[in-house]
């Protein structure tokens, strides 16, 4: 079973049919009072243990989400159990809401983004060891306390797990993250959160991946990179059929990654499955709206990269 720790999420996205440039008065910025109305609006499901998990439920493969919500988590709880995605270790905070993004994008793509964590700080009232018969993890972002105490017990239970510091990344020291690398089995990131890493610890790629079994590095339409054993292996991407909506990618992606661990494929299909998840992912607004059978998934596969798993 794959522990999935990570945070839940409300993601409130609003489009302005204008510039906010045209509307913010450069000589005025110290005394800004602006409104921008927004005809357009939808809310999604979201949160990095919310979105992993959603992808390997498509992929076919049971997961144990584990994060904190507050009292409105009633619409995700059920759409969760219309997936058959477990709540068991979705833990209700009382007198919190759940981790909120709003998001108002203006026609130039520019974007204003006012982000509450809310239950999201309580995330180290769970705890690894509340969940059975777990064989592999992940610790993304989530609280930072919760980040930190739920590497620390995969470590000390002997499972291993990815670390994926994503947006909690700005968290993080050097010492912190070399400390997470000593404990992870593998760190996830994408190239710009691998250029942060580099210049927070001082120390290059090639040196970090020899803390781990695998430096999996994300670059979005040029692929990802996987370093393991001392060896650097490059994935091509996988054509998407159309570009709609880069969120949520790379979850998408660590699904993959862990849906093939748990299977034990190597690292050359682990990473065509994440790349191809991916591309199924930015084909779709939103970050749980995509849908796909296993049968299409592994004919896609084929067709992406001659090749079967």
């Amino acid at each position: 079973m794959i522990l999935v720790c990570g945070s839940f999420a409300y993601d409130t996205i609003m489009v302005f049919p204008d510039r906010f440039a045209r509307h913010i008065l450069p000589d005025k910025v110290h005394m800004l009072n602006v409104s921008f109305m927004v005809p357009s609006m939808r809310r999604e499901f979201g949160g990095c243990a919310g979105n992993i998990a959603y992808n390997l439920s498509l992929l076919g493969s049971a997961s144990l989400p584990m994060g904190t919500v507050g009292t409105d988590f009633e619409t995700y709880a059920r759409w969760m159990e219309q997936c058959g995605i477990s709540r068991r270790h979705v833990l209700a905070i009382a007198g919190t809401y759940t981790a909120q993004a709003f998001i108002t994008t203006d026609i130039d793509d520019n974007q204003i983004t006012a982000f509450h964590p809310g239950a999201m700080g309580e995330a180290h009232r769970n705890r690894v060891q509340d969940a059975e018969d777990i064989d592999l993890g992940i610790v993304s972002p989530d609280g930072r306390q919760g980040m930190i105490e739920h590497a620390s017990q995969f470590a000390a239970a002997g499972i291993p797990f990815i670390f994926d510091p994503g947006q909690g990344l700005p968290m993080f020291d050097g010492t912190d993250l070399l400390e997470f690398m000593r404990q992870a089995t593998y760190l996830a990131v994408n190239d710009y959160e691998g250029r942060l890493i580099e210049e927070r610890t001082g120390k290059p790629l090639a040196e970090l991946a020899q803390l781990v079994q695998a430096l999996i590095v994300t670059k979005g339409a040029n692929g990802s990179e996987i370093h393991v054993g001392g060896r650097r292996i490059e994935i091509p991407p996988a054509k998407a059929q159309s570009i709609v909506d880069p969120t949520g990618c790379g979850d998408a992606y660590r699904a993959g990654l862990l849906y093939a661990l748990d299977r034990r494929f190597d690292w050359e299909t682990a990473g065509r499955i994440g790349a191809l998840m991916g591309a199924i992912k930015i084909e779709s607004a939103g970050t749980q709206n995509h849908r796909f059978t296993m049968e299409d998934f592994r004919s896609r596969y084929h067709a992406e990269f001659g090749r079967h798993f």
